[in-house]
């Protein structure tokens, strides 16, 4: 049986939809993602675009609350928001919180290459630190 991630953001728009992609195109045979926010907006589409360079479409992802998953269980949670853990709330369920601090690519301003440019950063950031975590803790 697949283990269950939980990624949460402010307003899953871009890193934790990058991450939930992530998750299931290169761990989807152990890992099973989902993304939400403490409000839900949209998908960046930049955040599209960005992982559509890497083969992954998440094109069809939407924006959800964490209200959504109310009542669920996870194996892992885990927190990207911003520089401070405090902003996302703690999720109730009995499951251990993990944070992993990204930057917000969603924030970046600038020429559209100058945000694509970061929105790459982020996505590779995002697969290396889960890359070491997932091998830390699943072996």
């Amino acid at each position: 049986m697949k283990k269950r991630v939980l990624f949460l953001c402010t307003a899953n728009s871009c890193r934790s939809q990058m991450a939930e992609g992530i998750t299931n195109h290169f761990w989807g045979d152990r890992l099973e993602a989902f993304s939400a926010g403490t409000q839900a907006s949209f998908v960046n589409p930049t955040s599209v675009e960005a992982m559509k360079e890497i083969g992954i479409d998440i094109s069809k992802h939407r924006s959800k609350d964490l209200a959504e998953f109310d009542g669920q269980s996870f194996d892992y949670v885990i927190t990207f928001c911003g520089d401070a853990n405090e902003t996302c709330p703690l999720y109730i369920g009995g499951t251990k919180k993990t944070h992993i601090g990204f930057d917000d690519p969603g924030k970046t301003t600038g020429s559209k290459e100058d945000i694509l440019q970061e929105f790459r950063r982020v996505r590779d950031d995002i697969k290396t630190k889960l890359e070491e975590f997932f091998n830390r803790i699943e072996g």
